[in-house]
């Protein structure tokens, strides 16, 4: 499958919006339309701290997605860098989009110093695990939130 890994341009729009329905349609979640657009904005917005790229075929479609974002650290002089949202299109899965997203967002972290990137993911997305087993480690750490 022939694709570039690029950051996401303002034309993209139409197809991160169908990429991005698709990622909340996974996890059963819903948001407002103005936090889609706010995510967006801060997405085209070059002083915003949130980034992404996308795989795009050569006519322009979208297959994947990845936003993340850069944080400081106590532990760590540099940065740390969080990899927030990863989806690919269904007809991508098992065709190396996932990986190629990953691997540019290691090699942002990588550029700005950043010792590690992280991300979470459900239990039970297993077919995404199996890629996130190959590229990274798991750690014992358990997620709390308020």
């Amino acid at each position: 499958m022939s694709v570039t890994i690029r950051p996401l341009a303002p034309a993209d729009r139409p197809h991160w919006d169908k990429l991005w329905q698709g990622y909340l349609t996974f996890y059963e979640a819903s948001i407002p339309t103005g936090v889609t657009d706010l995510t967006w904005s801060r997405l085209m917005d070059p002083e915003a701290p949130i980034l992404g790229f996308c795989a795009a075929t050569p006519d322009g479609k979208l297959l994947g997605i990845v936003h993340y974002l850069f944080h400081p650290a106590t532990w760590a002089a540099g940065p740390r860098c969080y990899l927030e949202d990863l989806f690919t299109s269904p007809e991508a899965r098992g065709q190396g989009v996932g990986r190629a997203l990953i691997k540019a967002v290691y090699a942002a972290a990588d550029a700005r110093g950043a010792d590690q990137v992280y991300w979470l993911t459900q239990e039970f997305n297993t077919t995404a695990r199996k890629l996130y087993d190959q590229v990274a480690k798991a750690t014992p750490f358990v997620k709390y939130r308020r």
